[in-house]
This record gives C-alpha cells, sequence and structure tokens, in this order.
C-alpha cells in the first residue's frame, strides 16, 4: 500500500543486475589507478576537441586520434579504414526504398595476424556526436578484447558489454545523446523525419552506465548533465538517486583489480 505512489525505476532488476555484474567485469580487468586516477569524463567541447579540418576525411581522422588519446590507448596500434559509402533510399522525389540496407556505424576486427583494423560509416563524418561514440565503442572492443574472462553472460552479450565499456572509458554523454536520434531532413527536391539508433542498449541503459561511472569517479551529475539532451537530464538525476540508496557504488568500488592478458582474436561490429 505503501509503495502506490513510489516510482518506476529507471531499469528493470535484470538489466541493473548485468550492469554491475559488467562494471565489475571492467573494474577487475581495466580498473586500478589507470580508471580511478587517470580516466576523465569525456566532453563535447575544445578542450577535449580542439582541431579543426577541412575534409570528413580529416575529420574523421583527427576525432579517431582524440578518442584513442581519452582512451588511454593512445600507443596502441590499428588500423582506421573507411567504408563504403551507404545506397541513396531516395530514388526519386516521392519515391523512397523501404528498409534500405545499410552499412554498420563501426566495426572491429583483430586478425590473425595480430593487425587491429576499424572502420567506420563515412555518413557519420558529419555527425560528430555519433561519430566519437561509434570510435569509443570499437576502441573499447579493442580494449576488452584483452581480457582474460568473458564479459558477463558470454561473448555473445559481448556488445552490449562494449557499449557500457565506452562509458567505463569516459564517453558516457556520447553514447547517451547518440543513442537514439530522430530530426527532419531536407533536399532540393524532398523532405521529412528520420530516426535512428547507435549501439545496442537503450537510453536509460546508457544514463544509468553514465550514473555508475560518476559515482565511481566522484563527478557530480551536473557536469555530465549541462552536456545532456534535455530528456536525459532527469534520467541522470534519478540514476544517481537511485545508485545512492542502493549503495551499488560503494560495493563496485570494493572491486579488486587483475592486470589483462594479451589480445584476443575476434571479431565484431
Amino acid at each position: 500500500m505503501f509503495n502506490l505512489f513510489k516510482s518506476k525505476e529507471l531499469l528493470s532488476e535484470a538489466d541493473r543486475e548485468f550492469q554491475i555484474a559488467t562494471f565489475k567485469w571492467l573494474l577487475r580487468n581495466f580498473g586500478g589507478d589507470d580508471f580511478y586516477k587517470t580516466t576523465k569524463l569525456v566532453l563535447p567541447t575544445k578542450e577535449y576537441f580542439p582541431s579543426k579540418v577541412d575534409t570528413p576525411e580529416d575529420a574523421a581522422s583527427e576525432t579517431f586520434e582524440a578518442v584513442k588519446k581519452h582512451a588511454g590507448l593512445e600507443n596502441w596500434m590499428c588500423k582506421l579504414e573507411i567504408q563504403e559509402e551507404d545506397a541513396n533510399p531516395v530514388v526519386a522525389p516521392t519515391l523512397a526504398i523501404q528498409n534500405a540496407p545499410t552499412s554498420p556505424h563501426g566495426t572491429f576486427q583483430a586478425t590473425e595476424e595480430n593487425e587491429v583494423v576499424i572502420t567506420y560509416n563515412p555518413a557519420l563524418a558529419s555527425q560528430p556526436t555519433q561519430l566519437v561514440a561509434t570510435f569509443a565503442h570499437e576502441l573499447a572492443h579493442y580494449l576488452t578484447a584483452t581480457s582474460k574472462e568473458e564479459p558477463p553472460g558470454g561473448w555473445e552479450n559481448w556488445e552490449f558489454a562494449t557499449d557500457i565499456a565506452a562509458t567505463f572509458l569516459g564517453f558516457g554523454v556520447f553514447m547517451a545523446n547518440s543513442a537514439f536520434s530522430f530530426s527532419q531532413y531536407t533536399n532540393s527536391d524532398s523532405q521529412g523525419w528520420k530516426s535512428s539508433r547507435n549501439g545496442y542498449l537503450s537510453e536509460s541503459e546508457h544514463i544509468y552506465a553514465l550514473a555508475i561511472f560518476n559515482e565511481l569517479k566522484g563527478i557530480p551529475a551536473e557536469l555530465a548533465s549541462e552536456h545532456l539532451k534535455p530528456h536525459l537530464k532527469k534520467l541522470l538525476k534519478k540514476a544517481h538517486k537511485e545508485l545512492v540508496i542502493s549503495g551499488i557504488a560503494v560495493e563496485l568500488r570494493g572491486v579488486a583489480f587483475v592486470p589483462p592478458t594479451s589480445v584476443a582474436n575476434k571479431s565484431n561490429e
């Protein structure tokens, strides 16, 4: 009876448990001083992305190097490649192809020759938030491929754990802001609305992961909230409140760090 007006929790119990288990996995394998003393909350400001370039390709390359640096992977060798452009689904002013195939936003591959290749969709060059989120996700693949243990639920859950790992590396604001977009488009002969999803987690899941990161690092919610989409600000405040009440951050801070092993031979998108 007294729970009649209690607000619904941000995540289901299963999703909450997966986040906690994933953060424990990340802290065991990639925590320690590197996380607590070095990792920063990366923000969409000139402080973190100061470069000015002339071409989309240069913009993508500069952004990739900046993401590597902020992720603490600046000296990790990998090749960045651009994917082929997607086919234009609009074939006439009033005719568009339904469910036209598109390339993934990015891919990661570690070959048998120990060469690491990350690719990106050229359409992202004009979408800086999604570009940063994509690079963060693929670099999180690179990092977590070195783990000596499987992510929670096994490697079949690697994509979901990798989205959380991107937030663990400091890119939670970008992951949350890019999770879903809905915008108007206009060109010379047509106009309309389009929506897209990026990554594997929902906005609420990204926000919860961001709140865990902030709590572990002692970062006030307001610092991230200032750069979030308006509807995500309340979600972050709610997530922080739930974490304080639950004591999850205290539990996670007690996880001991164990160094990872060499890069595994895996590939994924």
